[in-house]
């Protein structure tokens, strides 16, 4: 089954790629490979949710804001890549998660972009990954999350 046939089984339509706040580009492409900037769970333009996870932010809806960043990084690559069913391979995610001091469960909400791959693409979306807790991130967002894919030459 092809990445549009289970996003459209899933439910999930790819979102429109959110414009750069600041001096960068959503994805570059270099020979196979597709780099995205850092995804920020952005719905119809507005962040829902701001805040430290741990503190103001549930881990359950960060670990859902996640999935949310890693739905706009695939929208992002697919961008650049020709499509999303030209998107052969996820790589490794980066996960950045604005945690309170004492919460350390980065991985686990890092867990939702890592879970929605796996469903978009299957066994090739099993990735290397890095789950990360930061002070602060753009516009008080609870996740970031950039991706690398592999993409048809």
């Amino acid at each position: 089954m092809s990445a549009s046939e289970r996003l459209r089984e899933l439910g999930l339509t790819l979102p429109e790629v959110v414009p750069p706040v600041a001096s960068y580009v959503p994805a570059t492409r270099d020979g196979d490979l597709v780099l995205t900037s850092g995804q920020l769970p952005f719905v119809d333009g507005a962040l829902a949710v701001t805040g430290k996870v741990g503190a103001e932010v549930d881990p359950d809806t960060a670990q859902q804001l996640a999935a949310t960043c890693a739905l706009n990084a695939v929208a992002a690559a697919a961008a650049v890549a020709g499509g999303v069913d030209a998107i052969e391979r996820v790589v490794k995610v980066v996960g950045f998660v604005a945690s309170d001091p004492s919460f350390t469960g980065q991985p686990a909400v890092v867990n939702g972009a890592s879970n929605l791959l796996q469903e978009v693409f299957g066994d090739a979306g099993v990735h290397a990954r890095s789950a990360v807790g930061v002070a602060v991130l753009p516009l008080d967002s609870p996740v970031e999350v950039e991706i690398t894919v592999r993409v048809r030459s």
